[in-house]
């Protein structure tokens, strides 16, 4: 086929218990949305449970009713707004649902009530309240209301996977001061804070519950190599090699001429490109794996192909062979975030690109040989 998507099931659940191990005393929530970061959300859920997450989590309520129509009966967490529309929608899923507003418990209660995580803004500066005594007022209304039923208190990191800043410290502390006060009159509540960055770096930060994401799927939420966290990369992208032409000096490939011979060579052309999201900022800015071996991506990437620089003696490739854009290939490797590095942006970008029109096949499934 032209491209495909290989995702290591037993890989998603080896990395879910290294991360479980590493919160001991915190449940763990897998957080699944985006399609499980491009992994495919039915197969993660199903390997995350196996590897004892006991919650889930997405952001949006059509993500909910996805997993409870897929049979998923975990506690499973909307972290995302939601419209009226959308928190009836999260409500007929028995998902619980995130407020830091007095209309959202409001609209909540007259729907009929369901269970309610409280957010505090600890610094992120997106969903949730800053003001530190709504939060706690909004905690008390939802306890007192018979309604609703609350579960948690939450926040979010800013700059956990930048090791070293003192934001991240600020954060943490600001969200323990604020949870302690209300669970010391109101106790049994799960805390929670910690994403995949917070969950390695600091153990104060786990409190009863974790939610990695990224870390998963064998992502490095630094930005660095996933072994040094003891992560497996579970995905690997491929597609193969469709025809491989001469090339003369002064010659060119793809749209815009952006790659002119210099000298002799071949090119090989691969049936993937943007639509596929293979970023068009990849253009002359690459390297696949044939055979073992690198080679350049020359030329603009096109919506549906890219092309290869093979070298002036074709570097022994043949049409058919097996291009590995995202994996390795014997001794060689290529790592979500040596692309992420290449095109300015984040591991978690490269893989949640990936689009529908790339096949999913899953290995590492129970029964897999």
């Amino acid at each position: 086929m032209r491209a495909l998507a290989s995702v290591d099931l037993a890989a998603i659940e080896r990395n879910i218990g290294l991360l479980a191990a590493a919160a001991p005393s915190a449940q763990l929530c897998a957080v699944v949305k985006g399609d499980a970061y491009g992994h495919g959300v039915t197969e993660v859920a199903a390997a995350a449970t196996r590897a004892g997450a006991t919650w889930l989590a997405v952001a949006t309520a059509p993500e909910a009713s996805e997993l409870r129509a897929e049979g998923f009966e975990l506690p499973l967490l909307v972290m995302g707004a939601l419209t009226d529309a959308e928190l009836e929608m999260a409500l007929a899923a028995k998902a619980d649902v995130v407020a830091w507003s007095e209309y959202f418990l409001t609209t909540l209660s007259a729907l009929g009530g369901g269970r309610v995580h409280i957010k505090l803004d600890s610094g992120m500066g997106r969903l949730g309240t800053r003001d530190g005594d709504l939060a706690a007022r909004l905690a008390a209304r939802a306890e007192e209301d018979p309604s609703l039923d609350l579960v948690g208190l939450m926040t979010h990191f800013a700059t956990a996977d930048e090791i070293g800043d003192d934001f991240f410290g600020s954060q943490l502390e600001a969200f323990r001061e604020w949870s302690e006060r209300i669970v010391a009159t109101t106790p049994g509540l799960i805390r929670h804070a910690a994403n995949s960055a917070a969950l390695l770096r600091e153990d104060a930060s786990h409190f009863d519950l974790v939610r990695p994401g990224v870390a998963c799927y064998g992502l490095d939420p630094f930005g660095g190599d996933p072994v040094s966290q003891g992560l497996e990369p579970a995905l690997r992208l491929e597609s193969y090699v469709a025809c491989a032409e001469r090339c003369e000096a002064g010659q060119s490939s793809g749209y815009g001429r952006s790659f002119v011979a210099q000298s002799p060579t071949v090119i090989a052309t691969v049936p993937i490109g943007y639509a596929d999201g293979w970023r068009r900022g990849f253009s002359n800015n690459a390297e696949v794996l044939i055979g073992g071996r690198r080679f350049a991506v020359v030329g603009n990437v096109s919506m549906d192909n890219i092309t290869v620089d093979l070298g002036g003696d074709g570097g022994g490739v043949e049409t058919g062979d097996r291009v590995t854009l995202i994996g390795a290939d014997g001794a060689e490797r290529i790592l979500s975030e040596e692309l992420a590095r290449l095109s300015g942006t984040i591991n978690y970008e490269i893989v949640t690109a990936i689009s529908a029109r790339v096949e999913r096949h899953y290995v590492g499934r129970e029964g897999d040989s």
